[in-house]
């Protein structure tokens, strides 16, 4: 929707989980905003800081030297009070005083949902820009920081790889995903992995297990199963106790990467994507394109509208999956 009311001062807030590329993003904004004559406010700990009041005016120099840092130098949080109408308004309240007369939100679906209810209610046009790891947004092929993401699950399990071949191990390695598997598919390919396991698809535990039991009668000691946290067997430790139990002489081991997964440089493509996305964003807010998140489709940008960005996901095609059991055969 194009909204001809100009915008003179905006804010940028990252919000929900961190992700790598995120302090790219707000160095784009930031930069971009300054360059077309608008007053740049920084905004703390996600939708908290507008609650809080917790508002920062930025200029170039506040982003200098971030674009290859990890994490968020706004800080992130996850906020309860913003999704209550009381808590929307003391926001919207807080934001007035400065004049603040558009928003940059970088974060996930939840954070969008925050934002299309405030944009809704409020005259505060807002713009979102799809940071988060779990690459689940429908609207865009990339997500930032999932690059960075799924790189540094790849290392750790290639590190893994090297010792499991050398003792004739089965690794069950559990990355993050809790509603999303594509973490666990992309690494699990690009290591791979015998089987990858992903909320999106129904775990077959007697088809697992009848698997291995096969491998096991082949002299096929070494395997790796890589898990995504959300898998609805309840992930790696519950997934190995069935295994050790069911296939006794399997020397089995679990390895949870955990929260590395969110941290460290971001790649270069993260980089890229965060810093085109943040001009865009920008781009957005002037020309009156309000209320879209910002994402890219076949290398080219596209805005979905937050209303339809919050309502679906990203779904990951059953092609993949037979590629998995075709790959690891």
């Amino acid at each position: 929707m194009i909204d001809k009311k100009k915008v003179t001062k905006i804010g940028v807030l990252t919000s929900g989980g961190d992700a790598p590329g995120m302090n790219a993003a707000i160095r784009a904004v930031v930069r971009t905003g300054l360059y077309y004559g608008l007053e740049v406010f920084g905004i703390m700990r996600g939708y908290n800081g507008m609650l809080e009041d917790d508002i920062i005016p930025m200029n170039s120099r506040s982003v200098a030297n971030i674009i290859q840092r990890g994490g968020t130098i706004l800080k992130t949080a996850r906020s309860k009070d913003f999704f209550e109408t009381e808590g929307r308004k003391r926001a919207y309240t807080n934001l007035k005083k400065y004049g603040i007369d558009g928003l940059v939100i970088i974060g996930g679906d939840g954070s969008f949902r925050g934002a299309q209810r405030f944009a809704n209610e409020f005259d505060i046009p807002c713009i979102g820009i799809p940071g988060t790891i779990d690459k689940d947004m429908a609207g865009t092929d990339y997500t930032i920081g999932f690059d960075t993401a799924v790189n540094t699950a790849v290392d750790a399990i290639d590190k893994i790889r090297d010792t499991m071949d050398a003792h004739d191990r089965l690794f069950i390695v559990e990355v993050m995903g809790r509603d999303a598997g594509y973490i666990a598919l992309h690494s699990g390919i690009a290591t791979g992995a015998e089987n990858i396991l992903i909320p999106e698809t129904k775990t077959d535990i007697e088809e697992l297990i009848h698997s291995l039991t096969e491998k096991e009668k082949r002299k096929k000691l070494v395997n790796l199963i890589v898990v995504a946290e959300g898998e609805e067997f309840g992930g790696a430790e519950e997934i190995a106790k069935v295994i050790k139990e069911r296939v006794p002489n399997a020397d089995t081991r679990v390895c949870i990467l955990g929260h590395i997964q969110r941290g460290g440089a971001p790649s270069c493509h993260d980089r890229l994507v965060a810093s085109h996305m943040g001009y865009y964003a920008v781009e957005s807010l002037l020309i009156g394109r309000h209320n879209v998140m910002v994402g890219v489709i076949n290398n080219k940008i596209h805005y979905t509208p937050l209303d339809m960005a919050v309502k679906e996901r990203q779904a990951i095609g059953q092609e993949w999956m037979k590629i998995v059991k075709i790959l690891a055969s």
